[in-house]
């Protein structure tokens, strides 16, 4: 039986989608969450501001939407728009501001030689030494945590509270916000990109 037209396979880095702003081809590891609360590994190939594509084991439909956290770049969400062999290409969805932060963080990350090389990209994501820390919420109340992993752009801790998504908080002296909750505790992404010698001092 022949894929109807919306479901046509093609090669990843082309495809009928306008595209407005040009794709950087990476190498980028992150979880994808899917429409049927389907979390699993995926891998980014390339992105834009404005869009993307990965591969992952799972292929999602057309105009499904899905949520990807991306070592060093965060949270990204958008709708599917084609699929291809392996994989799918979304356009992600945001304000101005949000796709300008995105595209700094591009930029960050080519400019500082992080990007699209695995071997190079020794800080996406460490399991601290010392994973013991504590969050501290605007109001002055702090909480012990367990970091179970930590990268440039956000981290995953151990938490027996769980502000609500979207409440400001610092790890450690970083400013982030909650972006996400899971089992065990919740997702933090960082206010900013912070620096491989800062994570590595700080937790490694």
């Amino acid at each position: 039986m022949s894929n109807s037209p919306a479901q046509a396979v093609e090669n990843p880095h082309t495809g009928p989608e306008r595209r407005v702003h040009e794709r950087v081809p990476v190498s980028l590891f992150g979880r994808c969450m899917f429409e049927n609360k389907l979390e699993i590994p995926c891998q980014a190939i390339n992105i834009s501001p404005g869009d993307m594509a990965a591969i992952a084991a799972h292929i999602p439909k057309v105009g499904e939407r899905v949520i990807i956290y991306l070592d060093d770049i965060g949270r990204i969400e958008g709708n599917v728009v084609r699929i291809f062999k392996g994989g799918f290409a979304l356009i992600i969805k945001g304000t101005q501001r949000m796709r300008e932060k995105l595209a700094s963080k591009i930029t960050w990350c080519q400019e500082n030689s992080e990007f699209g090389n695995v071997d190079s990209r020794r800080h996406s994501r460490i399991v601290p030494r010392q994973p013991m820390s504590e969050i501290r919420l605007p109001d002055g109340r702090s909480y012990q945590i367990e970091i179970i992993d930590i990268s440039l752009s956000g981290a995953a801790v151990k938490s027996a509270v769980r502000p609500a998504i979207g409440t400001a908080l610092t790890l450690g002296g970083m400013q982030g916000s909650v972006v996400r909750h899971f089992d065990s505790g919740l997702a933090i992404e960082f206010a900013k990109l912070r620096t491989g010698e800062e994570i590595e001092n700080k937790y490694s």
